[in-house]
């Protein structure tokens, strides 16, 4: 059998991506609801529908700086000679004269009514008299103070919001699974809303293992592997919207890994871990959490057709049984293990949809290879093509997945069957979120 054949054989023993992963989200549920504070809500997923309880404007009010007066007052202002410009004209418009009987900013409140012949100097922003139907820009008036001449006549409602315009009451102001936005936040203050029901974000921590790990500031050396992993990590969590906190590195003792576990059990609604997936002399992490201590939860570790990285990990741990998800310890394979794993893990608990990052196709600029019966995650850089479209370039994978991340907006996704795709074809890109 050749070396080819061998494995192919041994990627058809693995589990499908897809397989794998709805066997894994089907175990999982979005966070309890919890009632936040407006300001609290921004980047959470609203649990319910919100609806405005009242109408935005939520009164009658003045949409320019202008004269609020009644239509009928000032119909035939500018019928001789006039133009809709308001420039200068042979016998020039016939001006309407008015009595001003008042001026009202954003900040009065007692209610006021037109009579016949009379308006009122407005503010944006302020409340309509009772019986005005317009408000003349100041520019096409004389300015008067006590009395003021009007040139000419906009059309009937003109500078008027009346109350309900923009939003009536009752109406839908963002559905249940959407994201809070700031522009989200002030439409819910300006209908009235102090407090909406939303997912909390997951608390997320992230815990690096392994003997050879030292912290960041220095170069690897032999024995010795900087821990770039939970720093990464940490960042992609929050960057998928959790509230991420970074353990640092757990030594690969037993029993110090398993108290360590079982603390983090008590501000986690997620634990990531990171290293010891394998079957390797070194990689304690499989050993304590693939056994079945009653009552505290089981971590199964799955064989995945998927490169980098072919061994996930995922279960619960601890009395409250929180989800713990165990990438491997190579960096790239870490992070491409995020990607298709924890990050939807998180989406969910957080009750957003859809939790897999949005996908294009696009036109490919280099011929690639691809390893039979695996799905592989290449790191891209993906751009929009004039008249519609996208082009796909190909960047490092392989051993320089990691390198090649730090360049990506994208992942370029081939499938199981996929051994070589031809420069010309069509292929699958994930987007990342870089603003590039």
């Amino acid at each position: 059998m050749t070396a080819t054949a061998d494995a192919e054989a041994a990627a058809n023993e693995l589990m499908p991506l897809a397989e794998y992963l709805g066997s894994v989200l089907r175990r999982l549920r979005a966070l309890p609801p919890l009632d936040l504070d407006l300001t609290q809500a921004h980047g959470n997923v609203l649990a319910n529908d919100v609806l405005a309880p009242h109408p935005y404007p939520a009164f009658d009010q003045a949409a320019i700086d202008g004269y609020a007066a009644r239509w009928e007052d000032l119909a035939a202002a500018g019928r001789i000679g006039s133009h809709p410009s308001f420039g200068a004209f042979e016998g020039g418009p016939r001006p309407v004269r008015l009595n001003v009987v008042g001026d009202l900013g954003a900040a009065s409140w007692r209610p006021v009514r037109l009579t016949p012949g009379t308006c009122f100097s407005v503010a944006a922003g302020a409340p309509l008299p009772i019986g005005a139907d317009v408000v003349v820009p100041v520019h096409w008036t004389d300015q008067g103070m006590a009395a003021v001449e009007i040139l000419h006549a906009p059309k009937r409602g003109s500078g008027v919001r009346r109350a309900g315009d923009e939003l009536p009451v009752g109406r839908v102001l963002a559905p249940a699974g959407s994201y809070v936005t700031p522009a989200m936040v002030a439409v819910f203050a300006a209908s009235g809303i102090g407090h909406v029901v939303v997912r909390p974000s997951p608390r997320v921590v992230v815990v690096a293992t392994g003997d050879e790990l030292v912290d960041v500031g220095r170069p690897s050396q032999p024995g010795q592997v900087v821990d770039a992993n939970s720093h990464a990590l940490t960042a992609a969590a929050v960057e998928a919207g959790a509230l991420a906190y970074r353990i640092g590195i757990c030594d690969d003792d037993p029993e110090g890994l398993r108290g360590l576990l079982e603390d983090q059990t008590l501000r986690a609604d997620l634990i990531i871990t990171t290293g010891g997936t394998g079957t390797g002399p070194g990689d304690m992490l499989r050993r304590v959490l693939s056994r079945r201590d009653h009552g505290r939860g089981t971590v199964e570790f799955t064989d995945v057709a998927l490169c980098p990285g072919a061994t996930l990990g995922f279960g619960t741990v601890g009395g409250e049984e929180v989800p713990v998800v165990c990438l491997p310890g190579e960096p790239g394979a870490a992070l491409i293990g995020f990607e298709v794993l924890a990050r939807p893990v998180i989406q969910l608990l957080a009750g957003s949809e859809p939790v897999f990052r949005p996908s294009v196709k696009a036109h490919l600029l280099e011929t690639v290879s691809s390893p039979g019966g695996l799905r592989e995650f290449r790191p891209a850089h993906v751009a929009e093509r004039r008249g519609g479209g996208h082009t796909v370039q190909p960047l490092a994978g392989g051993p320089y997945t990691l390198s090649g991340l730090a360049e990506a907006n994208g992942l370029l996704v081939l499938g199981e069957r996929v051994t070589a795709a031809a420069a010309g074809s069509t292929v699958d890109v994930l987007l990342l979120d870089r603003r590039r």
